[in-house]
């Protein structure tokens, strides 16, 4: 589709509540703080602007449950913008826009062919819909210890394997910055009847600069969750779902409203319009501003020696097809520190907060919001914490990605009856809940598959390096629910 058919300089929902706080209407509806005065505390601390504005769906303002005027507009203008079919404005977090696009492909006893290091939500899906994945498990790096992309030949064996699955899902990127071949995947896909779903949480940017790995809809992708509040520049929890030609637009406007709110928050939805309207204006030129300042990250970091802020070079045709060059990704392993480790003294010694730690790795999240003299401090405070810390590196592990063996379907083992032990008498038992650090939030153990002396030694590993446990009922991870 045509990008910029329709005039991007609008933002519809803006517009709608900017009327709207100049009618001073009479608030006899919910919320029930009514434009915040009586809340005065909440107001005090958000602003009279903001709770103004945080009202209920109404005529003028129409409703996301069944848009018909500005809220279509504004979904209108995010599929113009963005190049696919249709855009919903999604309120829930690219969690909802994941799960929404899996529901409305997937039934019980489907089959999905993807790969293993996906986001929590896509085996969330699997649990609420009864499908069965097929896992392609990604390559990995071993020096890295990160999973990669998916290998053209292992899609395509999965596709011979797999005739009855029905859709093909890819992340676009992972959340290091690594991209498969998503152009071959999608025909490969379509080739054999199946549709392509892109988990594009990574990847807003794509759609708005020329020097980005290709995006889901500039491919043929039948539909992508693309995650606006993280590189796009809109509030925590919005998010859009795109789709392409081939898709029912009323049979994914349903599965949505089976689980998204019927109360969508207009400060949400106005964050997207404004930040489409951000995007489609000026994000060529801001993209290529970031792309530049990550370049120049890397060169300054790997300078330092000891640190690998990787990029391009990691390009090999495959599972390493594309690199986003937003992504500064950062290997500590061979200054003797673990990425958790660096990720708390960055915090707790030097006030930089960055994405997320792992066994290896760090990540600095750049998008539009950076300045050079922010990214500056982060160099020099790395310098810093090698000097003062660093050690061998003999002892620590290097792999972040162990292949599962899974033994039935997520939502067979998460409704199936279990029991609690403790986790170091759970191996060669099948586990009936999630195992994960978060972030990047990809289990470590998943519904349905064995656990291994291998995977627990790596949950004991990350938790006494200092990783953000979640997932089992269990909060301190000693236990963890197995099938019966």
């Amino acid at each position: 589709m045509e990008k910029n058919f329709l005039d991007q300089s609008k933002a519809p929902i803006y517009e709608a509540l900017e009327k709207f706080r100049e009618m001073r209407v009479v608030p006899f509806d919910v919320p029930g703080h009514k434009h915040g005065k009586g809340n005065p505390e909440l107001t005090a601390f958000l602003g009279e602007r903001c709770v103004g504005v945080d009202v209920n769906s109404m005529k003028p303002l129409d409703n996301l449950c069944h848009p018909v005027s500005v809220i279509s507009e504004a979904e209108e203008l995010a599929a113009d913008a963005f190049g696919a079919a249709y855009a919903f404005l999604m309120v829930g977090g690219t969690t909802s826009s994941v799960q929404s696009m899996v529901l409305s492909c997937c039934k019980r006893g489907d089959k999905i062919i993807l790969p293993r290091n996906v986001h929590r939500s896509v085996i969330n899906s699997l649990v609420l819909c009864g499908a069965v994945p097929v896992y392609v498990n990604p390559e990995v790096d071993r020096r890295l210890g990160i999973s990669l992309g998916m290998s053209r030949e292992q899609v395509k064996k999965a596709i011979e394997s797999n005739p009855d699955a029905v859709a093909v899902l890819v992340n676009n990127p992972t959340y290091y910055g690594i991209c498969s071949d998503l152009r071959s995947i999608v025909e490969m896909a379509h080739e054999a009847g199946m549709l392509c779903l892109a988990d594009e949480a990574h990847g807003t940017h794509f759609y708005f600069c020329d020097n980005m790995p290709v995006s889901a809809m500039a491919v043929g992708a039948d539909m992508a969750a693309v995650s606006m509040h993280k590189s796009g520049g809109s509030l925590t929890q919005s998010s859009l779902l795109l789709i392409g030609e081939n898709v029912n637009a009323g049979h994914v406007r349903q599965i949505i409203n089976l689980t998204q709110t019927t109360s969508g928050s207009y400060l949400l939805m106005s964050s997207l319009d404004i930040s489409r309207r951000n995007l489609a204006t000026r994000g060529k030129s801001v993209f290529r501003k970031v792309s530049e300042m990550a370049e120049y990250a890397r060169e300054e970091i790997n300078a330092i020696g000891g640190y690998y802020a990787y990029g391009k070079e990691l390009i090999n045709g495959d599972s390493v097809f594309d690199f986003d060059p937003t992504k500064l990704s950062i290997h500590t392993r061979d200054i003797g520190l673990a990425g958790i480790e660096v990720y708390d003294i960055l915090r707790d010694e030097y006030d930089i907060q960055i994405e997320f730690g792992d066994i290896g790795n760090i990540l600095a999240y750049l998008s539009i919001g950076d300045r050079i003299q922010e990214l500056e401090r982060l160099v020099s405070a790395l310098a810093e914490i090698k000097r003062r810390y660093s050690k061998d590196s003999d002892g620590l592990l290097s792999q972040e990605y162990i292949d599962p063996e899974v033994v039935c379907s997520p939502q067979e083992a998460f409704y199936a009856n279990k029991k609690s032990v403790p986790l170091y008498e759970s191996a060669g038992y099948v586990c009936s809940e999630f195992v994960m650090c978060y972030p990047p939030g990809i289990p470590i153990l998943a519904p349905g598959e064995k656990i291994t002396k291998e995977i627990l030694d790596y949950i004991e590993y990350a938790k006494a390096k200092g990783c953000s446990m979640t997932g089992p009922e269990d909060s301190k991870i000693e236990h963890i629910n197995i099938l019966m």
